[in-house]
């Protein structure tokens, strides 16, 4: 007798055989906080509360040791995403990270270290639900741009690293991108998601379907003093 469902019904199953890619999300930033945009100008890095955030997460991963297996490590190009990177890879066995910018956040264009009211006032704000092939500012990138940005670089890197565990250190709307490619959503899709900072989503390539390990998974945030 079949002591399991068939497939489709089955919620639990072998472990994953394809490429892992595990997405960080980068701790709180400078320009998350002051409310700029942040692209490779208005990004500055993190805050006390950012560094604490990743600092737990290496703290994780060194007691769990669940990414020992890990074969690479990559990181966006801005610097809240790199700050991350070198922090939480003190508990990896790997120190190379290399930077990609394809991992960036929407590329902002002109609004790029304007605060949000400046950018509003400058130049509108795009209306993603009407049109979401209109580009955040002039020379910047498009909602469904920067969707098909987000999946190259993903489909990249997995066939760079066929069934080897990959960690990526990214961006919220990053991580969007890849649960729309994971629940088979459409790229003008807007989930609204509230990823946390320093927090891991994992999705698994493997023989051309992708799947969702976890999402929004992060370590405790230490307790100190205030």
């Amino acid at each position: 007798m079949a002591t399991e469902p068939p497939q489709g019904f089955r919620t639990s199953g072998e472990e994953p055989r394809g490429t892992r890619l595990v997405l960080v999300r980068h701790g709180e930033a400078h320009c998350n906080v002051a409310g700029i945009v942040g692209g490779p100008l208005g990004c500055t890095g993190l805050t006390d509360r950012g560094r604490e955030q990743a600092v737990a997460l290496a703290d994780r991963l060194a007691r769990t040791r669940e990414f020992d297996d890990v074969a690479a490590l990559y990181s966006s190009v801005l610097a809240r995403a790199k700050e991350t990177a070198a922090l939480v890879a003190q508990s990896l066995p790997l120190s190379r990270v290399d930077e990609d910018c394809d991992l960036c956040e929407l590329h902002p264009g002109r609004a790029d270290a304007m605060d949000w009211d400046e950018m509003i006032a400058t130049f509108g704000g795009p209306d993603w639900d009407r049109d979401p092939a209109q580009p955040f500012a002039p020379e910047g990138e498009s909602w469904t741009g920067f969707y098909d940005r987000c999946v190259g670089a993903f489909l990249r890197l997995s066939e760079a690293h066929p069934g080897e565990l990959v960690i990526l250190f990214v961006h919220g709307g990053v991580i969007e991108q890849a649960m729309k490619l994971a629940m088979g959503a459409s790229p003008a899709a807007r989930l609204r998601l509230r990823t946390e900072h320093c927090s891991m989503t994992e999705i698994e390539f493997d023989a051309g379907q992708v799947r969702l390990l976890r999402y929004n998974d992060r370590a405790p945030r230490a307790v100190t003093a205030r």
